[in-house]
């Protein structure tokens, strides 16, 4: 069977690509097209070498070996800019955006339309508009990143990818921080993009997402080209055999644990003025507690106030049966309270400093002397005890933390966290941008944490990872919880009813949905 496209030359060829980082080899002679009108998904695990490769398409780096070619010249970019020029844009799974400029400043940064010799303020505001409509988004020209949610960053992002006409759009996880309705707008206009004559090299580690979206797949594993095939003539259990050298017929890990009926963590009338509450949930010791609900529910917000994060204008906390008073996060990871932000690099990571100083980050006094100097040899040995334990991917308890894939980033945060001895962990989208290995091991990682008698909130936007790993659910609508459900015994359907504050009439067990 041929694909309608199989005909249209080449807009995009990279033949026997090579990059190294010292002594990584991080692709291996990948040879890799993109045809024009087509959507071709990239896929693999976290260190396949996908944003390597994405990374030299656009112009950020250099190949060691190997040849690009745009409409069959050959080419070597020098900057990110270059390749702008030729047609070629990015957007970043990672935002690139300036938070104290507005959005439209963003958009066209270093773009901006002149009058003379000043920004034509006025067609700046309207060329910006004319992006977010065509994206059909409802946010100001003139707001200030800074004020924006993730969500709102990530279509600012794509907006500022349209503004260039490229020719050759290149999207790492677009759809992460996105609603549904933000994602169904995002697909309409990939599909205008791509009847305008437009490649698309789409990344996404949501594989249930490509279907009706993609023409192409080409999976890469460990830096090396595995296979190119059409989308129609292959199936997503097929494609994660490819990425991954092995099947994954269990996505969640077993039930093997209850928690106990001690609770470890009690909340009781948290608000916060025009944010949420008031909030009342209990966690109990090796419990996994789930959060769910729409974007802006709350469920952030309130596990950022336990946190210290963020002020709270009432309300009470305790753990462990004693009243807690958190200030601010020093507070709560003094007391065994810790958070992982959804947003690692910008609130969980030192991004340049090396792992092992990550790993250590949140409990420096215990690798340091009596000096307060710290003792290499110390911090060493715990960093490669967490690499071993977690099976974090790296060359060396000393490479930087900005050049690890994502996941083996958010390893690095919960080694943090397990260092410090926490008690209590608030997971904040912690499969974001995660591959479906990854993901498995992050999952039966958390296992492992509640079966050590860790108390567990899991914030996830995905309803089967909440069915699939909680105990029990506490729903968010409007800043508030409707319902807590047991796990067990509710549905998608149910918890989507609670989170639109919508009670339903009746709900399937989970045993029903897993079962269709």
């Amino acid at each position: 069977m041929t694909s309608p496209n199989d005909a249209v030359p080449p807009l995009l060829c990279l033949s026997g690509v090579t990059k190294r980082f010292f002594n990584v080899v991080a692709l291996e002679g990948v040879s890799f097209d993109v045809r024009r009108g087509e959507v071709h998904a990239v896929c693999g695990e976290n260190g396949a070498g996908k944003s390597t490769l994405m990374k030299v398409m656009s112009g950020v780096y250099a190949p060691d070996e190997g040849t690009l070619s745009l409409d069959g010249a050959p080419l070597c970019f020098a900057s990110p800019r270059e390749a702008q020029a030729h047609g070629i844009a990015m957007i970043h799974q990672e935002l690139n955006l300036v938070p104290h400029l507005s959005v439209a400043e963003n958009i066209y940064l270093g773009r901006e339309p002149l009058r003379g010799w000043l920004v034509d303020r006025r067609k700046l505001r309207a060329d910006a508009q004319a992006c977010l409509d065509q994206l059909g988004v409802s946010i100001a020209p003139d707001a200030l990143v800074s004020g924006l949610s993730v969500a709102q960053q990530q279509m600012v992002e794509i907006a500022k990818a349209l503004s260039m006409r490229a020719r050759l759009l290149i999207m790492d996880e677009p759809t992460s921080s996105l609603t549904d309705a933000e994602t169904t707008q995002l697909f309409r206009v990939i599909h205008e993009l791509k009847r305008a004559g437009s490649g698309i090299v789409y990344i996404s580690h949501r594989l249930d997402e490509l279907e009706g979206l993609v023409d192409r797949v080409t999976v890469l594993r460990d830096g090396r080209y595995i296979a190119t095939k059409p989308f129609s003539e292959t199936s997503v259990a097929e494609i994660v055999a490819l990425m991954v050298g092995r099947t994954l017929d269990e996505k969640f890990p077993p039930r093997r644990r209850r928690p106990t009926s001690e609770t470890l963590l009690q909340v009781r009338g948290l608000r916060r003025e025009g944010a949420f509450g008031p909030v009342d949930f209990d966690l109990r010791r090796g419990e996994i507690l789930g959060f769910a609900g729409l974007v802006g529910a709350g469920r952030t917000e309130v596990a950022r106030a336990v946190f210290g994060a963020d002020p709270l204008d009432g309300g009470r906390i305790e753990l462990a049966g004693r009243p807690l008073t958190v200030r601010s996060p020093i507070d709560a990871i003094r007391e065994g309270v810790a958070y992982l932000s959804e947003d690692r690099k910008a609130h969980g990571l030192a991004v340049k400093m090396s792992v092992a100083q990550n790993i250590t980050l949140a409990n420096t006094a215990a690798v340091t002397d009596r000096r307060g100097l710290i003792r290499a040899g110390k911090e060493l040995a715990v960093a490669r005890r967490y690499i071993e334990q977690l099976g974090i991917r790296t060359p060396s308890p000393d490479q930087v933390a900005r050049l690890l894939s994502g996941g083996n980033q958010q390893k690095v945060v919960i080694a943090k966290w397990l260092f410090r001895e926490s008690r209590v962990l608030f997971f904040d989208e912690p499969t974001r941008g995660i591959d479906v290995g990854a993901k498995v091991a992050i999952y039966e990682l958390l296992d492992q944490l509640a079966g050590a008698g860790i108390g567990v909130v899991l914030i996830s936007s995905e309803l089967p990872e909440i069915l699939g790993m909680t105990d029990r659910v506490a729903v968010f609508h409007g800043g508030r919880i409707t319902k807590v459900l047991d796990t067990l015994a509710t549905s998608q359907e149910e918890i989507m009813h609670f989170a639109s504050a919508c009670p339903p009439q009746a709900a399937a067990p989970q045993e029903e949905l897993l079962a269709s």
